[in-house]
């Protein structure tokens, strides 16, 4: 098994989902970004996604979007982040969350070459269709790297059948269309949803885009086997609320409690 797929055995061993968190790198601030990283495993991550800022993130909403572009006023690049990221000697597994043009840019070969080096685990490109998948997944699989697809409720059953043949590590299922953002309550054909991905695979199940409060995460307990929250995380860094208790309150909720 890769660490992604360990991790989530594990968690599934005691009982509770996996809490896999999001930062957008080099926001607020190079060094900002590197200790809200250090605080996330300190305060019960499994999983780390860490975030490449792009400038038109269409997956993405206000608050991504925002935390993106800032970082990317400041100067940051996919060479900063990968080597800010190989100083930080985590003790659970990273995955890298960007978008296909920054990736294409730096170089597919030397961007596997270093994510092998670098330990990091999973790759997550949330605008590459299944469809042009087979290269990016064919060199992530010989460098020992996870490329996480998503999968959306609007997918066709035959569509979500070749996502979740092909997803490593988990299936990244989005908990409603449109773009990432804090909700006041999910959508209520989630659990159907993740019910029909269940009778597809037995992959472990990621939930992200819009789950954003300790109630959210208590009520996919028994339908995910994860869930990622990114928005409220960086909402938080902009509001300078205090990250550990926030952390730790979603921590204690995908533990069951």
């Amino acid at each position: 098994m890769t660490n992604i797929a360990e991790t989530f055995a594990t968690c599934r061993k005691r009982g509770e989902m996996a809490l896999i968190l999001y930062a957008t790198m080099g926001y607020p601030d190079r060094p900002s970004s590197l200790d809200l990283i250090r605080t996330m495993a300190d305060a019960g991550a499994d999983l780390i996604e860490i975030g490449v800022p792009f400038s038109d993130p269409v997956a993405d909403g206000p608050a991504i979007q925002h935390s993106s572009q800032a970082a990317l006023d400041r100067g940051i690049t996919l060479t900063q982040i990968l080597d800010d990221a190989a100083g930080l000697n985590m003790p659970v597994p990273l995955v890298l969350m960007s978008y296909l043009n920054p990736l294409l840019a730096y170089g597919l070969d030397r961007l596997f070459l270093r994510l092998r080096k670098q330990e990091i685990c999973g790759l997550v490109v949330p605008d590459l269709p299944v469809e042009e998948s087979d290269d990016i997944r064919s060199r992530a699989a010989g460098a020992g790297v996870d490329l996480i697809l998503l999968a959306a409720p609007t997918s066709p059953l035959d569509r979500l059948v070749r996502i979740c043949e092909r997803t490593s590590g988990f299936v990244y299922c989005v908990s409603a269309a449109g773009t990432t953002g804090t909700k006041a309550r999910l959508d209520p054909g989630l659990q159907g949803f993740l019910a029909s991905v269940r009778q597809i695979t037995t992959k472990p199940i990621g939930v992200g885009f819009g789950i954003s409060s300790p109630s959210h995460v208590r009520s996919l307990q028994g339908h995910a086997d994860g869930v990622i929250v990114g928005s409220r995380i960086v909402e938080a860094v902009r509001n300078r609320e205090p990250i550990r208790p926030l952390i730790e309150s979603l921590r204690i909720a995908a533990q069951g409690g």
